[in-house]
């Protein structure tokens, strides 16, 4: 029931933004933001009422669909979507807030929109049924197409969506192709049925390969991370956020949960595979990073390089490995949001995103440079943030598995340093170039959950590691993976 009220409460506050009249445009951002925010505030009773015991999926809604051809709507959360669902309830209500001051277009169409992808994201996180998980898992593309297309800040908007739509359609097919397949010879695409399923394992490497194609564009991974930088650039500031923050988690999320899930076998087979494109990924896009002049490029590419890092955990094989992944996607979640809604701040005032044009701001902007050197620092790994935990767990189980893989992902703590202290240095430092007022309230009140957040996981990860244990050890138990 408490599940069902989220998916409830967001049809409500679609249907609601409709009616709402669309020159009333303080009462259409109070309705979304209080609808979002209560949203959130249920998701926390979530958590609290989750057993950490068990891997079994808790709170599970059962919505008859087609039971003649055993395909039913099927919901429900474990350790591993808990908190995916918990980082997405926290970041729209944030979006929206950043979104206070947006007065460019059709402000209905945009709330509106931003809405809808939130009720899809939580259905594509807790879906039991492999064939709903691919509709909902596609149906994120509108909504964010019309963001980037429609309330993009440059003329290539245009060009970003279709590069953004096409790229990620086109991976989906395969996948489509797969489940197409396993429905055929299974008879059901029930997640929980197909769990306890035995495939070959010639038809898990191909169905494996499926899935990837589809996993790896939303990741993403090289040589389809082409439409990320350029879908970041011409995004709107809360759409460069749910981009970064959310909708990469969708590839981790589909390797943790149906390529390591159903096809272990095939993993363990292409995990050399994986590791050389993870590493690949992470050496070029961080040394394409250090040489953008675009803030919102630079971003890009470094959520690339992090998300890349992300993979090599998830294949370490190992118990410790995944659930360091998945505090890796989550801290990823906060510091990447946090990043892009800084740029957001500058780009308010001034109206670009170009390194150059800024400098000085320690002497204009005091406020907003400290949580700019916060969010820097914990972009980069420091001690008692949450990217430290992630990345220190990830690597150790990462130098079990390859040691050679090890040793160049490890570069990314290096290349991020050059990176991330070299950004921050031209616009904290050197002469003021521009003039500005520091972060207002709002803008203060935006940044405060996500910096409690990064430092809370930081200090205490055992909390976060205690509830997905049960789940991340079901998947990941060793006869899966010889």
């Amino acid at each position: 029931m408490l599940l069902n009220s989220l998916f409830l409460l967001l049809i409500i506050g679609v249907f609601g933004l409709i009616i709402i009249p669309a020159e009333y445009r303080l009462l259409l951002r109070q309705f979304s933001l209080f609808i979002t925010a209560l949203v959130f505030i249920l998701s926390l009773f979530l958590w609290l009422g989750f057993d950490q015991s068990t891997s079994k999926f808790q709170f599970v809604v059962n919505n008859l669909w087609l039971p003649v051809s055993n395909i039913n709507l099927v919901l429900g959360i474990d350790g591993i979507s808990l908190f995916f669902l918990l980082l997405t309830t926290l970041i729209f209500p944030l979006c929206l807030l950043a979104s206070w001051t947006f007065e460019k277009g059709n402000l209905k169409i945009y709330l509106i929109s931003f809405l809808s992808m939130e009720l899809v994201l939580l259905l594509v996180f807790t879906s039991l049924d492999l064939l709903f998980f691919y509709i909902f898992f596609e149906a994120v593309l509108i909504p964010m197409f019309l963001v980037i297309g429609i309330y993009g800040s440059r003329q290539r908007k245009i060009r970003a969506a279709y590069m953004f739509f096409l790229y990620t359609l086109f991976g989906s097919l395969f996948m489509l192709i797969g489940v197409v397949y396993i429905y055929l010879s299974v008879g059901s695409t029930s997640y929980e049925i197909l769990s306890i399923t035995k495939f070959s394992n010639y038809n898990q490497r191909w169905l494996w390969l499926a899935f990837f194609a589809s996993f790896a564009a939303k990741v993403p991974m090289l040589p389809v991370h082409i439409w990320l930088p350029e879908a970041h650039v011409e995004a709107p500031t809360a759409g460069s956020v749910i981009l970064a923050g959310i909708l990469l988690k969708l590839g981790s999320y589909g390797f943790l949960r149906f390529s390591l899930g159903l096809f272990p076998q095939a993993c363990l087979y292409f995990t050399p595979f994986v590791f050389s494109l993870s590493v690949l990924g992470i050496v070029y896009t961080s040394l394409t990073a250090i040489r953008q002049t675009d803030l919102k490029r630079l971003i890009a590419y470094t959520s690339v390089a992090h998300m890349n890092l992300v993979m090599v955990g998830l294949f370490s094989g190992t118990v410790i490995g995944v659930e360091a992944a998945i505090l890796q996607s989550l801290s990823h979640g906060f510091v990447s949001s946090a990043l892009f809604l800084i740029i957001g701040v500058l780009y308010d005032r001034w109206h670009t995103r170009g390194v150059n044009y800024y400098g000085g701001l320690t002497h204009t902007m005091p406020i907003f440079i400290i949580i700019f050197l916060f969010f820097t620092m914990a972009n980069l790994g420091l001690p008692g943030t949450s990217s430290f935990v992630g990345e220190f767990l990830l690597l150790v189980s990462a130098f079990d598995a390859n040691t050679t893989a090890c040793f160049f992902a490890s570069t990314s703590m290096i290349f991020g340093g050059v990176y991330s202290l070299w950004l921050f240095n031209r616009i904290a430092y050197g002469n003021i170039k521009l003039i500005g007022c520091d972060l207002n309230y709002r803008e203060f009140v935006i940044f405060v959950p996500l910096l409690v957040g990064t430092v809370f996981m930081g200090l205490y990860p055992n909390i976060f590691f205690s509830a997905m244990h049960a789940s991340v050890s079901n998947l990941v138990w060793i006869d899966r993976w010889v």
